[in-house]
């Protein structure tokens, strides 16, 4: 695990750790920012995305929050898994094990997008470590993807295109005259094509087997989920079942597609900072020891 990109003066005070090497998993980058005694919040971003797709968020949330934010393996600045394995129960102990070496015990998890399944396996298999989720356009499930008909890239020339990355890009936001950042679009050209389709298969695979709010429901956490009304990738219709979720707040948000985070960043902070201010816990940490 690596802690660079962490600026031990900002946002309170986090502090850089010393790069950490995980020998089955490969090296996992993750970036801190916010004051370390403060609530956890732990960031998962998408597929083909990394940490920076959460870049104008972040200093909306550090004035309550220690925001933790890790890249996923083979996307950003993370190795590819060592064991070749991009199945989503494996990425969410990869998770889970950062928290751990980070000395945080618990923590609200935020995933956008693919994120959230991320984020719902991780609750599945450390309730204890998840106090409460947060899903930005997850969809529920398989049959509220919106299908283009077409495949995103032609993996055969690789990296792609810079007209086939701002078609692709193209329905992660519908915010009129929002551009998106050609740093998003770099980290999908850095990508291996296995990257890119394993992991994007991966979430295909976990959404089969089981629909995430039967999965949610039967965990009892305090859920929250945040749609844009105009999200051009899942169905922002579909949000409404995650209600069969108890007590799951959900929410819409006009104007907006698939990433409210980058497409209007305070309308999105001001939604999770509502939810996060009843269901965070503080707790006193201790990082753990160096595991060689």
């Amino acid at each position: 695990m690596t802690t660079s990109d962490i600026d031990p003066h900002a946002n309170g005070g986090a502090e850089a750790g010393n790069p950490v090497p995980s020998p089955a998993d490969g090296d996992l980058h993750v970036s801190q920012d916010g004051p370390r005694e403060a609530p956890a919040l732990l960031l998962v971003h998408g597929s083909a995305s990394s940490t920076r797709s959460w870049d104008p968020l972040v200093p909306l949330l550090t004035g309550a929050h220690h925001v933790i934010r890790i890249d996923l393996p083979g996307h950003g600045r993370s190795a590819e898994p060592a064991d070749g394995s991009y199945a989503i129960p494996d990425q969410a102990r990869r998770a889970g094990a950062a928290l751990d070496r980070l000395g945080v015990g618990q923590a609200v998890v935020v995933g956008h997008s693919s994120g959230g399944v991320v984020a719902t396996a991780l609750a599945e298999q450390r309730p204890g470590l998840v106090t409460a989720l947060a899903l930005i356009d997850t969809g529920p499930g398989l049959d509220a993807f919106i299908a283009t008909g077409s495949a995103p890239f032609d993996l055969a020339q690789w990296p792609p295109a810079d007209e086939q990355l701002r078609r692709f890009a193209s329905t992660a936001v519908s915010r009129v005259g929002y551009r998106i950042p050609e740093e998003l679009l770099d980290d999908v050209r850095a990508m291996t094509p296995h990257a890119l389709t394993a992991s994007m298969g991966a979430t295909r695979s976990y959404l089969e087997q089981r629909a995430l709010p039967d999965r949610l429901k039967v965990l009892g956490k305090p859920l929250l989920v945040v749609f844009g009304e105009d999200d051009r990738r899942w169905r922002s219709s579909s949000a409404s079942d995650y209600r069969a979720v108890p007590g799951a707040e959900v929410e819409l948000l006009p104007g907006l597609g698939h990433s409210p985070q980058l497409e209007d960043p305070p309308r999105t902070a001001a939604s999770l900072l509502a939810f996060t201010a009843i269901h965070s816990v503080r707790e006193k940490r201790f990082l753990h020891p160096r595991v060689e």
